[in-house]
């Protein structure tokens, strides 16, 4: 009788520690579009108590994965969807249909003590294949450059590769990071480092160059001036219905998500 006793109280004290939400929303993938996902997520959740919704990084490439093998209500992804993914995602009974959700460009970034203010296009392929090695090559000191670059799951590397690298590889020697946030601290703490990132993550402890004379801005990446921009992507299973679709409308609305894309640093739709 005791043991029951226990028992009850136990299943009780479950009951009351569960939070009350009646619906989920889970969202997995790029971790460009995470600062906009944890904005939305935020301020939605206050509007909407009774709707949990979980988000984790990854990279692009992890969150449509997760997509077609169905373990994520949304895929975050700073890229479009490729066709061998489209094909296993059709034979998985999956129809992915995305949405964007904002702009961004992605901007090559070194120390801010490195004097170097502008590379071009045919600079950067031929730093990260490794053809030059040292900054006093375009411009800068006489060091050897440290090349970081993000891992080949990332959306970022794939808009990388395709608009610099013209589809040739990142050399074998370049540090690879898992993240914006990791290439910015370790670019930050290296004086002869150079990275890139989104432009949602320029901060004040690392230097954005400008690309064949051109500033990553949002007028920039809107026009398509500036020579490395991107749309931002959500892609869902199907078209959306239930908490998801409530979540996508959310962030796509100009009076609720899109402001946070905004204050997020990226470039919103509208």
């Amino acid at each position: 009788m005791k043991s029951r006793f226990k028992a009850l109280v136990a299943a009780l004290c479950l009951f009351v520690a569960l939070p009350a939400w009646a619906g989920s929303v889970q969202i997995k993938g790029s971790t460009t579009v995470l600062p906009i996902a944890q904005k939305c997520a935020e301020a939605f959740m206050k509007i909407n108590p009774d709707i949990a919704v979980s988000i984790s990084g990854g990279g692009s490439g992890n969150g449509i994965k997760a997509l077609i093998d169905g373990t994520t209500d949304i895929a975050d992804a700073s890229r479009f969807i490729k066709n061998k993914e489209v094909k296993r995602a059709v034979e998985n009974g999956r129809y992915p249909v995305p949405f964007a959700v904002g702009y961004d460009c992605i901007v090559p970034v070194v120390h801010p003590s490195n004097p170097v203010t502008n590379l071009t296009l045919d600079q950067l392929k031929s730093i990260y294949k490794g053809d030059i090695t040292n900054w006093k090559q375009v411009g800068g000191p006489d060091q050897n450059i440290v090349v970081i670059s993000r891992d080949t799951s990332s959306g970022t590397y794939e808009v990388w590769e395709k608009k610099v690298m013209n589809k040739e590889r990142v050399s074998k020697r370049a540090q690879l990071q898992a993240s914006n946030g990791a290439v910015a601290q370790t670019v930050a703490k290296n004086k002869r480092a150079i990275g890139y990132v989104g432009f949602g993550y320029l901060n004040s402890e690392i230097k954005g160059l400008t690309v064949n004379g051109i500033q990553g801005t949002p007028s920039s990446t809107l026009s398509g001036t500036y020579p490395i921009s991107r749309a931002l992507f959500m892609f869902t299973q199907g078209w959306p219905k239930g908490d998801t679709a409530k979540f996508i409308n959310f962030v796509l609305n100009p009076k609720t998500g899109q402001p946070l894309v905004k204050s997020a640093g990226f470039v919103p739709l509208y």
